[in-house]
């Protein structure tokens, strides 16, 4: 199985990706969408933002052909405009998946860091050395793309689990939470 993971964002994204084979978690790559420097001074508009989100996550999925898509839930921010931002690059990136074809998962951020550090207050160096530390010594050009990769482990591992031990970690009784469009 190989999945995709998302940290979603209007100016960086992170992606990440891992391969399930047996119990073993591998991976296969990770990076950062860097939306803003795409656009080449043409314009900061939110709406051309979402498309070359859509485009450059469209280049990604196609290379690494994976089945599901993981994106993190969304939460709730201070800034009322920075979470709009964030809840319609989240929305661009969950319909780029589904336009390819993927299983869109979500995972709240305290499930995420439950699974991949062990609580769910986390910090991003943390959560970044355990995805270290799971895929092998790697380095991570922004916080997105291990926070992208903690996403793709986490729904590799949590599919394995009963379904009584799923709901520990913040997921309902089947494991995960599906996006339908």
């Amino acid at each position: 199985m190989r999945v995709l993971g998302i940290d979603p964002g209007s100016r960086l994204m992170g992606f990440g990706c891992v391969d399930r084979v047996g119990n073993q978690v591998r991976h296969v790559a990770h990076g950062t969408l860097r939306i803003l420097q795409s656009l080449e001074g043409s314009s900061d508009r939110i709406a051309d933002r979402l498309l070359v989100i859509h485009q450059q996550l469209s280049e990604v999925i196609l290379k690494l052909k994976p089945q599901i898509m993981v994106i993190e839930e969304v939460f709730f921010a201070k800034n009322a405009l920075s979470a709009l931002k964030l809840g319609q690059a989240r929305g661009a990136a969950i319909l780029t998946g589904k336009i390819h074809g993927l299983t869109i998962e979500e995972y709240a951020p305290t499930a995420v860091k439950r699974a991949i550090v062990g609580h769910g207050q986390a910090d991003k160096e943390q959560v970044a050395k355990m995805v270290q530390l799971i895929i092998g010594k790697r380095t991570f050009e922004t916080a997105d793309a291990s926070d992208a990769l903690a996403l793709a482990i986490c729904h590799a591992q949590m599919v394995r689990l009963p379904p009584e031990l799923r709901v520990e970690f913040g997921l309902n009784s089947q494991g995960k939470k599906d996006v339908k469009l």
